[in-house]
């Protein structure tokens, strides 16, 4: 039974998320506007569940009474009888309910994401899959109404890419596509094979929440190295004929960012930031479940993206998910962007886990 301490918490800090709605201090800072909006939204559908729950186990007492009092005449007491098993029976659905309403929600979830998309071992096969990978992740992306923007990318000669660094804006990206990080393998007969070979290759893909400004991720101009160079069209072509890519380096940490997306050399620098400032989010987050024991990464590799997650046979027409034991034979269809099924398992595996973590 969930005590009504931990309840009543949850409703406090409702009545205290409507307040703060209606604060001109809060109105006037967006983005913690828009903090206490999701938080008030999700609170808001708990209500009902608590409310729903306090009331079965009020009337689950008041039965209780009735059936110890000596003075209870018999055929009241069969309907308390009655009436107990039918809220006895309700009682653990309602629990569960509330429980996975109370279940922490990751705040970034709502956010953007930036995918990265890398080829593996396999040559130009691996490159060819890492190109089915990004078109895959953007068809899905566009049914859902979301926004894909190409940051990076190295073309491989056969088609596909080396590397493919996107941003994925839309309601709930992260929250959606936070599962796919990992090693995709694939088993098929490449395109350039004349004896009809199956061959193994392998992409790595990462997905990031994009930073936001409340996460406060300052970066000193001295911690950076940035370099200008011109930007690579399709083919080895030039986009422009100006220097206007960007590649900025973290000297703390290494890590590189890069961006030939826009002809303007101050959009680039603005989108690179935005990509290093994620990646620097990420490890801190990363940093900060390890110090907590937390394992927000359960499905998503524990923060290992060598973890090898899932298998694409196409002979078979046959997808594998390694994590939660699901195999899928509409390859095919998956392939051309229809993951609603397959992210809906990841997602249920995850919620089934937390959820069993805090019963317990």
């Amino acid at each position: 039974m969930i005590e009504r301490q931990r309840i009543a918490k949850v409703l406090e800090r409702l009545a205290d998320l409507e307040a703060m709605l209606g604060d001109p201090a809060t109105l006037a800072n967006q983005t913690v506007f828009k903090k206490r909006v999701r938080e008030h939204a999700a609170l808001k559908r708990l209500e009902g569940d608590v409310r729903h729950y306090l009331r079965l186990i009020d009337e689950l007492e008041q039965n209780r009474q009735l059936l110890d009092d000596p003075e209870c005449d018999e055929a009241l007491r069969e309907m308390a009888l009655e009436e107990q098993a039918t809220l006895e029976a309700a009682l653990p659905e309602a629990e569960q309910a509330v429980l996975a309403a109370m279940l922490p929600p990751d705040p970034a979830d709502e956010r953007n994401a930036i995918i990265e998309i890398r080829a593996g071992t396999g040559g130009d096969e691996a490159a060819l899959f890492a190109g089915d990978l990004f078109r895959m992740y953007s068809r899905y992306g566009e049914s859902r109404g979301w926004k894909i923007a190409i940051l990076d990318a190295n073309e491989s000669g056969v088609g596909g890419y080396k590397e493919v660094v996107a941003m994925i804006a839309g309601e709930g990206v992260y929250g959606t596509l936070r599962f796919e990080s990992g090693t995709h393998r694939v088993q098929r007969v490449p395109a350039t094979e004349s004896q009809g070979r199956i061959h193994t290759s392998a992409a790595t893909v990462i997905v990031l929440p994009e930073a936001e400004e409340e996460d406060d991720i300052d970066i000193p101009a001295d911690e950076l190295r940035i370099d200008i160079f011109c930007a690579g069209g399709h083919g080895g072509q030039g986009v422009n004929t100006t220097y206007s890519a960007i590649r900025i380096t973290h000297l703390p940490t290494g890590l590189v960012a890069q961006c030939q997306d826009e002809r303007s050399q101050h959009r680039n620098k603005e989108k690179a930031m935005n990509v290093l400032r994620s990646r620097l989010l990420d490890m801190r987050r990363s940093e900060e479940e390890a110090k907590s024991g937390q394992n927000r990464r359960d499905l998503a590799g524990s923060g290992d993206r060598s973890q090898k997650i899932r298998t694409y046979n196409f002979p078979q027409n046959r997808l594998t998910d390694h994590r939660i034991n699901l195999t899928l034979y509409n390859l095919s269809g998956i392939i051309e962007g229809d993951l609603d099924d397959l992210l809906k398992a990841l997602r249920q595996h995850d919620f089934n886990q937390r959820l069993a973590a805090e019963m317990n």
